[in-house]
């Protein structure tokens, strides 16, 4: 389906009839970052759009990968010999980077969130290669290539031993190929499915690849030159004796327009809008092919008027990790490290259980995040990390207290406070006027007289405010538009 956004690709410049105010600078960190508190909305504020852009986009690309554990290079046999239960040892380590994840996504915005996208492209399941070394290697080539060349991406990724083991490069050997990942290099990868390629391409491809296969269970897969299969391929055309960097090399020659625009196209649908816009896609892939780096075309997008434009805003459902990253982007309150992997859990239960997309298509996002049972764990979701901060045992009431001073500026009017808060979370706030009554309904808490509200005595200070706020998240965390963003 066609978007109806039909801004252009020109740089935002703030006027009368469209300003830079807190809903476009939300937008931008929702859609980039995963979100902001109300303070860093205000200081984006001091800025124009496009400083802002630049901002986010020199950060991502200035943050160093993920610090390699000590775990990370060895294979099976290594961790054996230094005294490990290898699986519970290999378990354990998988965790540690479950947890990782989380953490990065917290505190690395832009560069972990594409580094999210780009595992969806690139998909692994890590309960097929089950090696925690295999699994640092995929993860750390995200993060490398996240905002650079896109194809120096190709070909890496095809040689991580996480993807050789995936897509059974491990087994195409000189007299048996196996075509899985040639198929899926031009299928899900680069092409997208039936789009410039033959299955001959297919068959020879997977010839050009060959080799890769010496190396036992979660140790380091090396080349094999007796393996290889030295004969003459034509791909697309062009014959030759070709290996799998030639391979590359003739995929990126002969079909670059069509990979450009299969690629601009995802990065569309998961920064913009699941409804695209074609001249949009065919301006930024004109632009992507000429050197396939992302770090301009995505300076570009974000930049432009149709980011920007109101039409763009509130158009994509949030996936569960960006449900609980928006949550604690927003409020700032804090999550301990011994709690991320119950948040990496949660979002498993919820359809996103990251390292294992539901199969190599991946997660296909959008209205496939919500249904009758994956809707109430989204609520549950944020619900359960409400009532943690609430835990008189564990958590801080008072960080409610404090959370809604902030975004208000200590306010003492009902009427500024509630729909301040709601007006954070949601895109777009809410529809009317009696929307806001009915949630400033809520806030006030049926124990607290009604005249408290209106003659002075009720402040942010009163004792009942860290629960009326948890009912007032409560409330939103079921409307519709807290799935989106």
């Amino acid at each position: 389906m066609e978007n109806c956004n039909t801004s252009s690709l020109e740089v935002f410049v703030p006027s009368p009839a469209s300003p830079w105010n807190a809903e476009k600078a939300q937008h931008l960190y929702r859609r980039l970052c995963f979100g902001a508190t109300s303070s860093t909305i205000k200081t984006a504020l001091t800025k124009t759009p496009a400083e802002m852009v630049d901002l986010l986009v020199d950060e991502a690309k200035k943050i160093p990968v993920t610090k390699a554990p000590d775990w990370a290079g060895k294979g099976r046999q290594q961790l054996i010999d230094e005294g490990f239960d290898f699986e519970d040892i290999n378990l354990s380590n998988r965790r540690e980077l479950f947890t990782q994840a989380i953490g990065d996504m917290l505190n690395n915005g832009l560069r972990d969130n594409l580094t999210l996208f780009w595992h969806n492209h690139f998909v692994t399941q890590h309960s097929t290669y089950n090696c925690a070394s295999y699994m640092f290697e995929y993860y750390n080539t995200l993060q490398t290539f996240a905002i650079g060349n896109f194809k120096d991406f190709v070909r890496r990724i095809g040689l991580t031993n996480a993807m050789l083991k995936f897509l059974n490069g491990k087994t195409n050997k000189k007299k048996k190929p196996n075509e899985n990942y040639a198929r899926e290099l031009y299928e899900l990868f680069t092409l997208g499915e039936n789009n410039g390629y033959t299955q001959q391409d297919i068959e020879e491809t997977a010839k050009a690849l060959t080799g890769y296969n010496k190396g036992k269970y979660c140790e380091k897969i090396e080349f094999d030159p007796d393996s290889f299969n030295d004969s003459e391929k034509t791909i697309f055309g062009q014959t030759g004796p070709w290996d799998y960097d030639k391979a590359i090399d003739i995929l990126f020659e002969e079909k670059g327009p069509l990979i450009a625009q299969f690629v601009i196209t995802k990065l569309y649908r998961y920064f913009i809008s699941p409804e695209i816009n074609t001249d949009i896609i065919t301006e930024l892939a004109k632009e992507f092919e000429v050197d396939f780096e992302l770090e301009p075309v995505l300076r570009k997008l974000f930049k432009s008027q149709h980011f920007f434009d109101d039409k763009s805003i509130s158009t994509l459902i949030k996936s569960p990790l960006d449900l609980k990253m928006h949550f604690f982007k927003t409020t700032n309150f804090p999550l301990p490290e011994d709690r991320r992997l119950d948040l990496y859990w949660q979002a498993s239960n919820a359809g996103q259980k990251y390292f294992q997309p539901v199969d190599v298509a991946g997660w296909q996002g959008d209205y496939d995040w919500i249904n009758t049972s994956t809707i109430t764990a989204r609520w549950d979701i944020i619900t359960s990390l409400v009532w943690q901060v609430w835990n008189e045992k564990n958590g801080n009431r008072e960080m409610l207290r404090d959370f809604v001073k902030e975004v208000t500026n200590n306010s003492n009017d009902i009427n500024v406070i509630v729909p301040t808060v709601i007006d954070l979370f949601l895109p777009k706030g809410l529809n009317s006027e009696v929307n806001y009554q009915d949630a400033i309904d809520v806030f006030k808490l049926d124990s607290i007289p009604c005249d408290y509200f209106t003659d002075g005595t009720w402040n942010l200070d009163f004792e009942q405010v860290p629960f009326q706020v948890v009912l007032l998240l409560n409330y939103l965390i079921r409307l519709p538009e807290f799935q989106l963003k």
